[in-house]
């Protein structure tokens, strides 16, 4: 049985959050799971709309951004990458200071197309934006990196030995 590699996440968390549109938004990748991504992001001016709440755009970043990585080890070649082709949010309540925190769960995968989810919440647990994206897999789009990745995924204990 196939089982997420931790040191490709760890090099993937690290990647992630060193981009230039995470340090943009100062948005983090905290947690990338099979099926589940967690994202947060603490809030600063930077994020707020001229009327003193965070952006729809922030939200609608951050709902993207875990989407995409609650799909990411579904797709079992470490040499394709995702793009989204569709993204749908819900703005559910303002928030002007803090921490949004985004729980993304994946919802179906195919040979083409995946689809995903994203919540996101204030740290005490209050629903603020909820999303869905569609998101193409790409064959031979993976990360480029120097030096390369190691592999994605490593074997674990088969059922025999549970």
């Amino acid at each position: 049985m196939k089982k997420p590699n931790p040191e490709y996440i760890e090099r993937i968390k690290e990647m992630t959050n060193t981009c230039p549109y995470f340090i943009l938004l100062s948005m983090h990748l905290r947690d990338i799971g099979l099926g589940s991504s967690l994202l947060e992001l603490d809030i600063s001016r930077k994020h707020l709309q001229p009327f003193g709440v965070i952006h729809g755009g922030v939200f609608a970043s951050i709902i993207d951004a875990t989407a995409f990585w609650a799909v990411f080890f579904a797709i079992q070649d470490q040499n394709a990458g995702l793009t989204s082709v569709d993204l749908k949010l819900n703005y559910l309540a303002p928030i002007e200071t803090g921490r949004i925190i985004a729980e993304g769960r994946q919802i179906k995968v195919g040979k083409a197309i995946a689809y995903a989810e994203a919540r996101v919440s204030d740290e005490a647990g209050k629903l603020l934006a909820h999303g869905t994206s569609t998101l193409m897999i790409l064959p031979g789009k993976g990360f480029v990196t120097d030096p390369p990745l190691p592999p994605k995924f490593i074997e674990g204990p088969g059922p025999e030995s549970r």
